[in-house]
């Protein structure tokens, strides 16, 4: 999938260059991009000028996300420790923009609200753009609905599906898992009985399909979330911290299953948990 969106924005930018003259080119070439600074602790909101089409970035380790089901103003990133790289979207009115992306341990911005100015150039747009008027306010409206309805989620009283795993004194359990507006919302608590501090480096999900046949094997594809809500960086010992995961729906066939992945930062003590199909097929 990676491949066939780095090809499709590769033609976009060819596309670029033949809609301009040459001048014009080496002009983009020269231009200074801005750069952008990301981490795995916090999501760093993008809003552009009009919807956004296509958006990639250069490596595995920074992780762009929007919707794709309905045109959005917003786009989330986030980052794990690495080399710096890019960033490119393409909006549906075929401006194109272009970022340098960077791994910052502190974020010194979380919101950055994109100008037209900060286009590199223009490609002959593919779909029609609708007028802004009402449709457009509604989509910014959309970055304040998600912690408010997630905060309202970690407060309701739900029984537990059942699903948990402990591990060196730490519990990972998914309380509940909630289907709202086409997205999944996984809420998640993490309870730290060990004697010492536990550093979270990182949560992750990944959908795995397991083989059948005289090797067996699994295979793991990352689910990249839309929105994480009260993400900690630390749980002291004897502490429950809740934390809400908003992913795009999708449903599992019966060969595979969702895993979820918690990493310590400073230390081995990883716990992974393995939710069947049914509970992703079958949410509230």
């Amino acid at each position: 999938m990676k491949t066939y969106q780095f090809f499709t924005i590769l033609i976009t930018v060819c596309s670029i260059l033949n809609t301009q003259a040459q001048n014009e080119v080496e002009h983009t070439d020269n231009i200074q991009l801005d750069t952008l600074y990301a981490n795995e602790k916090k999501s760093v909101a993008l809003f552009f000028p009009s919807a956004i089409q296509q958006g990639v970035t250069g490596t595995e380790n920074y992780i762009f996300t929007y919707n794709r089901d309905k045109e959005q103003y917003l786009g989330l990133l986030q980052a794990k420790r690495g080399e710096e790289s890019n960033l490119l979207v393409v909006n549906t009115d075929g401006s194109v923009y272009s970022f340098i992306l960077k791994y910052k341990e502190k974020l010194d911005q979380l919101n950055y609200f994109i100008s037209k100015t900060q286009s590199i150039g223009n490609q002959i747009p593919s779909i029609k753009q609708a007028p802004f008027q009402e449709k457009s306010v509604q989509k910014f409206t959309d970055a304040l609905y998600y912690p408010r309805f997630c905060a309202y989620l970690m407060k309701q009283e739900r029984r537990t599906i059942g699903v948990r795993n402990r591990s060196y004194g730490i519990k990972l359990q998914v309380k509940n898992i909630i289907f709202e507006n086409n997205e999944l919302y996984f809420v998640i608590e993490i309870e730290n009985k060990s004697s010492l501090d536990y550093d979270v480096n990182f949560l992750d999900f990944y959908v795995e399909t397991r083989k059948k046949g005289k090797k067996k094997s699994l295979q793991k594809l990352l689910k990249s979330p839309i929105y994480t809500y009260h993400m900690p960086q630390k749980i002291r010992k004897g502490q429950t911290h809740q934390l809400v995961y908003v992913l795009p729906k999708f449903s599992l066939a019966n060969d595979k299953r969702l895993k979820v992945e918690l990493h310590e930062k400073y230390g081995e003590r990883n716990v992974q948990l393995k939710i069947k199909n049914k509970h992703i097929n079958n949410p509230d």
